[in-house]
């Protein structure tokens, strides 16, 4: 076997939340590329079609389920649709999540654990939901986390603290599922997806971005996908429990909310 051939996918299944658009659709397309049959999900059908048609382009099976992940039933339902429709799943890629800027005292108890559900318990759900086919298959999880997990800016508490959550908890499953299911995570820096979009319109916002990171620009989110890709392969057989970050160097925010001292 070539090096290369350590990341091909053929005869594999994978299963992405959050892949009609952002890194989500890029991590989808990717995984086909490289041979993975993919079952995918989110709210909007138009998008989930479009990147369906370009798995179907490269030969690959697609099943597009449309859904609300904060459903965990839905989840469940997705996993099996998967599991009935495609015969089997080898990678979970919980992509999902996000969380709107708030100032702290605009936080409340409710928006604080709307976040942690979105980010962190979909995630163990479907990863739950997926543990026999993992198990059997001897597959792999890759969780999409950010570097807001580990450093701190005002306006991101809701997130940051989800992430962070999400950060552990692959360590957590990667210990519980050792040695059949590789568990890892990536922690993502700055990223042109949508959840960016207003504010990189923003001449001076998207300067200030570009300039806090060492590597002086934005991450497309292929760049991420390649990291998906890597994790998902045999090429990273060695690795469980990780974190790896694609954030262009950073070690600190490269954005926060303008908010002023209490």
């Amino acid at each position: 076997m070539s090096i290369l051939d350590r990341f091909r996918l053929d005869g594999q299944v994978a299963i992405i939340t959050g892949a009609g658009r952002g890194i989500g659709a890029a991590s989808a397309r990717a995984l086909a590329e490289a041979g993975a049959d993919i079952a995918i999900t989110a709210r909007s059908v138009d998008q989930l079609d479009e990147v369906a048609a370009v798995a179907k382009s490269f030969g690959r099976r697609a099943l597009v389920v449309p859904g609300d992940v904060n459903d965990l039933d839905f989840l469940a339902e997705f996993a099996q649709k998967a599991t009935d429709e495609l015969g089997r799943i080898d990678i979970v890629v919980n992509n999902a999540g996000g969380s709107p800027p708030a100032a702290l005292t605009d936080i409340t108890a409710k928006s604080f654990e709307a976040a942690f559900h979105f980010n962190v318990t979909t995630a163990l759900a479907l990863t739950q939901a997926c543990i026999p086919q993992l198990v059997a298959n001897r597959g792999n999880v890759v969780n999409i986390s950010s570097m807001a997990g580990r450093t701190a800016a005002r306006g991101l508490t809701q997130y940051g603290v989800a992430k962070a959550a999400m950060t552990h908890l692959t360590r957590y499953l990667a210990t519980d599922l050792n040695p059949k299911v590789r568990v890892n995570a990536i922690a993502v820096g700055s990223t042109a997806t949508s959840a960016l979009e207003t504010i990189l319109t923003v001449p001076e916002i998207h300067d200030a971005m570009v300039a806090a990171t060492p590597l002086r620009f934005i991450a497309e989110p292929e760049d991420i996908a390649l990291g998906v890709l890597y994790l998902s392969s045999s090429a990273a057989r060695y690795m469980t429990g990780k974190i790896i970050e694609i954030d262009g160097g950073t070690e600190s925010s490269t954005f926060e909310l303008p908010i002023a001292d209490f």
